[in-house]
């Protein structure tokens, strides 16, 4: 089997400085992890300019559905326009319909507006009620990878669907495991799927310090941090397999 790429999401610049340290072939640039990301600042992405790792930006205006009115469409064309200014290597999209299937009409104003740029459609795809429809617009408007826990909370619990969504994809892009993904669940995923890259958060939690800070609702109970130890256990376990 060929390396596969690991793709670490951080939502801070200590986290994106500990996936870069720790070798982190990817990044996914976001804010708000918690809530599956979102944006990231702009002060954000221009600290990730120049790294020596490619960095992705998520593309997410708010929280919730990914059923987007004109004006978020306007908000994240000039978020697009902010990922080019700061020479970041693409954009992290997906737009959905009220049915779950995918937006093709706003992702074709969005994936013509980030031409130029990488472009990962990420997890609205596992809303999807047609897997094949929706993969058929992805490779048709240039996605090269589709970021998918295979419609299952967490990847590990949807290894065979996914199985069949890189058979499905037949080369024209790749799948990308990514949810509930570490250095104790790779083992369930790989060698049984004939991917090129996976996608993780390596963090651990961290409890509060500040009882304070939690009363007063300007920290949870506990917050993930990016952790490179577990980045480079990952680097580690995807290098055996």
């Amino acid at each position: 089997m060929s390396k596969i790429l690991l793709e670490v999401c951080v939502d801070d610049a200590q986290g994106l400085a500990a996936a870069v340290e720790a070798g982190a072939d990817r990044i996914e640039l976001c804010s708000a992890l918690a809530v599956g990301g979102l944006t990231p600042s702009a002060g954000l992405m221009a600290f990730a300019k120049p790294p020596p790792t490619p960095v992705y930006a998520m593309i997410r205006p708010r929280p919730g559905d990914f059923v987007f009115s004109s004006e978020e469409l306007d908000v994240m064309r000039r978020d697009i326009d902010a990922v080019r200014a700061e020479s970041l290597a693409g954009v992290v999209l997906g737009a959905s319909l009220s049915d779950g299937r995918l937006d093709e009409r706003m992702l074709t104003k969005l994936a013509g507006h980030a031409a130029g740029l990488g472009m990962t459609l990420h997890r609205a795809f596992d809303l999807v009620p047609d897997f094949e429809e929706a993969m058929a617009i992805a490779a048709e408007l240039g996605f090269e990878r589709i970021l998918t826990s295979g419609g299952a909370r967490s990847a590990p619990e949807a290894v065979d669907r996914l199985a069949q969504l890189v058979e499905l994809a037949a080369g024209r892009l790749s799948i990308m495991p990514g949810s509930g993904i570490n250095p104790d669940t790779i083992g369930e995923l790989l060698p049984r799927l004939k991917v090129t890259e996976v996608h993780s958060s390596c963090s651990v939690g961290e409890p509060a310090n500040d009882t304070r800070l939690i009363e007063m609702g300007f920290a949870p109970q506990e917050r993930r941090r990016t952790d490179a130890a577990t980045i480079r256990a990952m680097k580690a376990r995807l290098g055996a397999l």
